[in-house]
């Protein structure tokens, strides 16, 4: 968790601040022509966002879950309807609206429309005392969660990658832009597949 912890907390302390301020003149992410509201949905993305990032890094600890059952229901209900869900439809608005190309705007697209069913589909779950399909739900919730985290670490590889085959920077950063966000996403979907079907090992007393 401590990691894990410390790398979401490094990625939010460098992505977050400039929106703070509310000032468009210091967005990362250009503006498309034609949309003006398209700096407001970006802001309330990113705010959604945080909260969404910060719930659910508490909702997978361990000793959270374990010890303060209360506490991870209510920060659960935080994470939902303050944070995943606002944070996914605000994406949805302005996804396909990416400076960096269509290709890009279709993952990402993708990306926020699993968030928001495996977040949805997690809520149902509980809601229906059905737990083990809200722990599967929740875990893929979590993991399109940290898609934005990783596709900024993949970024520079893919640039590094790319670099050679595309000399002009307009054709550069589209095209590294769509390979980072695919590598994110398939990472994400195939780790989190991956920790559903993997086999605890069982204590030494029992084996």
């Amino acid at each position: 968790m401590a990691p894990l912890a410390l790398l979401v907390a490094a990625f939010l302390a460098y992505s977050v601040p400039p929106y703070l301020t509310f000032d468009p003149a210091l967005s990362r992410v250009p503006a498309p022509p034609g949309f003006a509201a398209h700096y407001g949905f970006l802001v309330a993305h990113i705010l959604f966002g945080t909260i969404a990032i910060v719930g659910v890094i508490l909702q997978i600890w361990p000793w959270l879950r374990r010890t303060h059952p209360v506490v991870h229901r209510r920060v659960g209900r935080v994470y939902v309807f303050a944070g995943a869900i606002p944070s996914a439809l605000m994406a949805l608005v302005i996804a396909p609206f990416s400076s960096f190309g269509p290709a890009a705007a279709g993952l990402n697209v993708v990306a926020a429309l699993l968030w928001l069913g495996s977040t949805i589909a997690g809520w149902r779950a509980i809601r229906q005392r059905r737990y083990a399909d809200h722990r599967k739900w929740m875990v893929r919730s979590f993991a399109m969660a940290m898609n934005t985290l990783l596709s900024r670490v993949y970024a520079p590889l893919a640039f590094l990658g790319l670099g050679p085959s595309y000399p002009k920077l307009g054709e550069l950063i589209p095209a590294a832009s769509t390979l980072a966000g695919t590598m994110s996403m398939l990472t994400l979907l195939l780790l989190s597949q991956w920790w559903l079907d993997r086999k605890p090992k069982k204590p030494a007393i029992a084996r």
